[in-house]
């Protein structure tokens, strides 16, 4: 099994702790505080400081500088490349407490007039207070997301992939320790707890973001990481970071647009829609991280480098790889998961049918859009390994005004769930609108049809026993029978789709 497989497993194996802490987080969460609208405040107030994570480190930084850290490692070493990370940190620390300042100051408008302008005034109050103490969570993400993509650029996945689940287990500790009124009991033992409320919750994110940068300190170690006070926005390497992160930037605010309007939007449908629509993309996320975006961490850093050193025949047989495989595990994934969904969620999160109801319904037209959003991580990553970000920055835009325009009249037209089927036809366009023109660029890139039909009735032909499973076979309680026919189901097709499976494990 060669490197891009290997860093592809190792990425999903922690991506699958990280969701499955998130999970517990999650169903913690949901147990302490249902579908109300304390939860609706918690989630709305991130909203901002996501904005400025995704934008300075989580996103658009991170992934405009790991090509041109990756070909300095290739041609001018080690000591170099520090040298250049160490200005692009600088930057982004600057430009991170600058807004988070501003951000400060602005977030009662922010949450009036733009975040949840639905929400009754005491809720609004909240919000702002929440929204600002994020902040302090943005600042360390600004130093955690860049040190994730320079690990990365060496080729170093293991401590990028364990930080995720670091920030898990510090907003678990907040779940547990600091937010509830009564401590949780473990073989008889009370747990102590500060009875912090929601406020508890926001504590145990800023403990998770330095835990996500702490559990990263010994790859700079490794790599033997230099830092140094200085910023020089006018040299040569920096003006290219800043024709990546221009475009990059832009497409990472199209891209956090979509939670904003989605919640604005949602804000006005009463108590619980922000959060069953936050729980419902949760649900979809936990396999779309798995398969699509373990698979596009992988394969940038490579992608850069077979780019940068002329060799596009294999540039172009990765990509393709990558989209076959991606196919084959997404849309059996998708399809099962949308049927045995209820069961699993009344039994996670406690609610009543109602609630149930409204979570898995939005979880289901998300999970429609998942091959979408796993192949737009390809995609996406691939134009930015050829150092071209204005494509996917104008495919952003386009899609964020439809996306705009088309939950408003569907959420209008079939309510609730309208927003979410917003999103998913926006993001299965875009991708597909990528792909085509990489294609145009690199053919072979959509030489998809391979073994495709075959897939396609595999999946029908299990999803079907699967429903009759659920349906009519009683002898076991419907959510384990939910689980093991879910499970079953998918190895089914893995099993009949293992030739076409096989070529991703050659990759080099």
């Amino acid at each position: 099994m060669k490197h891009i497989a290997r860093s592809t497993l190792l990425i999903a194996f922690f991506f699958a702790i990280d969701k499955v802490l998130g999970f517990a987080r999650q169903l913690l969460v949901s147990r302490e505080f249902k579908l109300t609208y304390q939860m609706d405040v918690f989630n709305a107030a991130n909203n901002i400081p996501d904005l400025l994570s995704a934008l300075i480190s989580g996103g658009a930084l991170a992934v405009a500088i790991i090509p041109i850290l990756a070909g300095y490692l290739e041609t001018r070493g080690n000591k170099e490349t520090w040298r250049v990370f160490s200005q692009v940190l600088n930057f982004a620390f600057l430009v991170t407490g600058l807004l988070a300042f501003v951000t400060y100051f602005l977030a009662p408008w922010l949450i009036s007039n733009v975040i949840v302008p639905g929400f009754p005034a005491e809720q609004k109050q909240l919000a702002v207070e929440l929204m600002r103490m994020n902040l302090l969570a943005v600042m360390v993400f600004s130093l955690s997301g860049l040190v994730m993509a320079a690990l990365q650029a060496h080729q170093h996945f293991l401590l990028p992939a364990i930080a995720p689940a670091a920030y898990d287990l510090g907003q678990i500790f907040g779940v547990i320790f600091l937010a509830p009124a009564e401590g949780y009991r473990i073989a008889g033992i009370s747990l102590p707890t500060l009875g912090l409320g929601i406020h508890g919750l926001v504590y145990g994110v800023i403990i998770g973001s330095v835990l996500h940068l702490l559990v990263q300190i010994p790859g700079l170690i490794k790599y033997q990481f230099r830092w140094e006070a200085k910023l020089q926005l006018n040299s040569p390497v920096m003006r290219q970071v800043m024709e990546l992160l221009g475009p990059r930037v832009l497409t990472m605010l199209f891209i956090q647009a979509f939670f904003i309007v989605r919640d604005a939007i949602a804000s006005g449908m009463g108590e619980g829609s922000v959060t069953a629509l936050n729980l419902g993309w949760f649900i979809m996320q936990v396999p779309e991280t798995l398969l699509g975006t373990a698979v596009a961490i992988a394969i940038l850093p490579s992608l850069s480098g077979e780019y940068a050193l002329g060799k596009f025949k294999e540039f172009t047989r990765k990509i393709n790889l990558s989209l076959k495989t991606l196919l084959i595990l997404t849309i059996p994934a998708a399809v099962f998961l949308a049927i045995g969904l209820f069961p699993l969620a009344k039994l996670a999160f406690g609610f009543d049918d109602a609630g149930t109801q409204q979570v898995v319904v939005a979880a289901q037209v998300y999970l429609a859009g998942m091959m979408g959003h796993s192949l737009l991580e390809v995609a996406s990553r691939s134009f930015y390994a050829k150092r071209n970000a204005r494509i996917p920055l104008i495919a952003a835009a386009l899609n964020a005004i439809a996306y705009f325009i088309l939950a408003q009249v569907l959420s209008r037209w079939i309510g609730f769930a309208g927003i979410a089927w917003a999103n998913t036809i926006v993001f299965t366009v875009e991708s597909l609108l990528l792909l085509v023109i990489l294609n145009r660029q690199h053919p072979g890139v959509l030489d998809l049809m391979t073994g495709l039909p075959r897939l396609l009735l595999s999946t029908v032909t299990m999803a079907v026993l699967l429903g009759l499973a659920v349906q009519y076979l009683t002898f076991l309680p419907v959510w384990l029978m939910a689980t093991i026919g879910m499970g079953g189901a998918m190895a089914v097709v893995i099993v009949i789709m293992r030739n076409q499976l096989k070529p991703m494990l050659s990759l080099t």
